[in-house]
């Protein structure tokens, strides 16, 4: 869009919205659209709203599975559709007030004393969202419990935190997170977890907590080995809209952080983005622009800008909230769609050094969101020159590179918050939760759902499987080695020839397994046996 300066500042005039009760602006003045494109898409967006407070009265809105969709009860528990969820909820904001309280006051500690580290041990929608509040809002001088994570079933990854924890784990509560009890990756870290209470001669039950859905592997298991304490999880909650139940909110009191503030930022954002004038509704208007930058196929990028360090781990909480949200294949009719919105994104003004490079010259398969921060630091300020500051630069670093990308016709939507806290990052989190639902509805997928993940998961099953059937194939034939394609002959798998080899190489890299290469010049003509033990 050639645009003059005159221009750009009159479309800056109008499409430039502020909602002084939750502290937000938004800008949506370099986006290419006019005002045909807001009258096409009146009606629409006014079914999606409608779609949205059925949601949100109890209506099934995850067809797929029959369920609920409830994580606007979490910070209104008012609305709930039933007395029964309001209460539990109401409960369970009260239980983690309760719980967190005795904690720093040391009536509930480990066996070398009060807590002072906490360990969540979680994935995906367990896991990134209390990091990125965790990054947003703590402060390693006066958090109440420093808090670390195993969100992988990578050993290293595993080692390394535990290391950090050395000599510190009978003061370190452990957090374990699983909806339904059996994700794998978060049993392996529990798992290993436990062993090393164990080889420091204490009891992992007496340091343990767990966040799980009732009936669940998980809340039986605790129970048995009467862990501290149980909180839970609901069925109409998903692990990526989760992070104000329990999930979210019991590591972020025990930190330190004022969890009713982060609620109240929530609820006040959700108030603000049911109004049905898109010019009073900031996710209705970032849901708008989503559909007109990739035209209702996703076939932009966002690319995620926050110019504040606290908020570097937002872009990766968006990235599962908005692509295992609409990366669907299939539409609620059933159609083909193959939809989706690919996220990524740095922090400012890193990315000056890193990917600005090829936004402004390279591929226009984008659109830029810009998080502004008003507010520098608190305390005093350093001059780096006459009258400039650091936060100068930062602000100065933002707009440069916003103007710089919209030479070269790059769109970006600006969010101005006035200062990173509970509140403000509550209100980021409704504000978007509220604009993938929004945008789901004008694409029509099913926005709560994942069956992508759960074919990840049945496919690591299978893989799992065959590793098994090959040791068990190798150990039989004491210490004879086996070459890849005989061992699927043997196992009657000759189709699955790629897998086996990685298998096989994957065992004889991991001495525990009693597995090792043997002789061959060439990959496909090494052979494979069990090392007698």
């Amino acid at each position: 869009m050639n645009w003059t300066n005159r221009e750009l500042g009159e479309r800056f005039q109008k499409y430039y919205t502020e909602y002084p009760e939750i502290g937000l602006r938004v800008d949506l003045s370099r986006m290419h659209f006019d005002e045909a494109f807001l009258q096409s898409m009146s009606e629409p967006m006014a079914k999606a709203l409608k779609a949205m407070e059925e949601l949100e009265a109890g209506a099934i809105a995850n067809p797929d599975e029959n369920r609920m969709v409830g994580h606007y009860w979490l910070r209104s528990p008012e609305r709930a559709p039933t007395q029964a969820i309001r209460q539990e909820i109401e409960g369970t904001i009260e239980a983690v007030r309760d719980f967190s309280g005795k904690v720093h006051r040391g009536e509930i500690a480990g066996e070398a004393g009060p807590f002072r580290h906490l360990l969540l041990i979680g994935i995906g929608g367990s896991a990134l969202g209390p990091q990125f509040v965790a990054q947003a809002l703590g402060r390693p001088s006066t958090d109440r419990l420093q808090a670390h994570y195993l969100d992988n079933t990578d050993p290293d990854g595993m080692d390394r935190v535990l290391a950090s924890l050395k000599g510190e784990l009978g003061r370190t509560l452990c957090v374990v997170v699983s909806k339904s009890g059996g994700t794998k990756e978060t049993r392996n870290g529990m798992i290993e977890v436990e062993k090393a209470y164990e080889e420091a001669g204490l009891k992992f039950a007496n340091h343990a907590v767990a966040i799980t859905q009732e009936g669940s592997q998980l809340n039986a298991f605790a129970k048995k080995e009467s862990w501290i304490e149980l909180f839970p999880m609901w069925d109409w909650v998903g692990g990526r809209t989760s992070v104000l139940s329990a999930v979210g909110l019991l590591p972020a009191a025990l930190q330190g952080i004022a969890i009713d503030e982060l609620l109240e930022g929530a609820r006040q954002c959700d108030a603000i983005t049911r109004q049905q004038a898109i010019w009073q509704n900031p996710a209705a208007q970032l849901a708008l622009m989503w559909y007109r930058a990739g035209n209702g196929k996703g076939e932009k990028a966002m690319v995620m800008l926050p110019y504040k360090d606290r908020l570097e781990w937002f872009s990766r909480y968006l990235q599962q909230l908005v692509m295992e949200s609409l990366g669907k294949e299939r539409d609620l009719e059933g159609r083909q769609v193959n939809q989706g919105l690919t996220v990524y994104g740095n922090k400012g003004s890193t990315d000056q050094h890193a990917f600005i490079q090829q936004l402004r010259d390279g591929l226009p398969d984008f659109f830029v969101t810009f998080i502004k921060v008003l507010k520098d630091r608190d305390g005093r300020e350093v001059w780096v020159e006459p009258d400039v500051t650091s936060g100068d630069y930062l602000h100065g670093f933002l707009e440069g590179t916003r103007e710089a990308l919209f030479e070269k016709g790059r769109e970006s939507i600006t969010l101005t918050v006035d200062k990173v806290t509970p509140f403000s990052v509550g209100m980021l989190i409704a504000l978007y939760e509220r604009a993938v639902g929004l945008y789901a509805s004008l694409i029509g997928v099913n926005a709560y759902h994942q069956p992508g993940v759960e074919a990840g998961k049945k496919a690591a099953g299978s893989i799992l499987e065959l590793q098994s059937k090959i040791i068990d194939l190798l150990r039989s034939e004491k210490s004879r080695p086996l070459m890849v394609e005989e061992i699927g002959k043997r196992l009657e798998e000759p189709d699955r020839l790629e897998a086996i080899f990685k298998i096989c190489e994957h065992l004889a890299a991991s001495p525990e397994h009693g597995i090792e290469k043997q002789g061959g010049e060439r990959p496909f003509e090494m052979s494979y046996a069990a090392v007698r033990r």
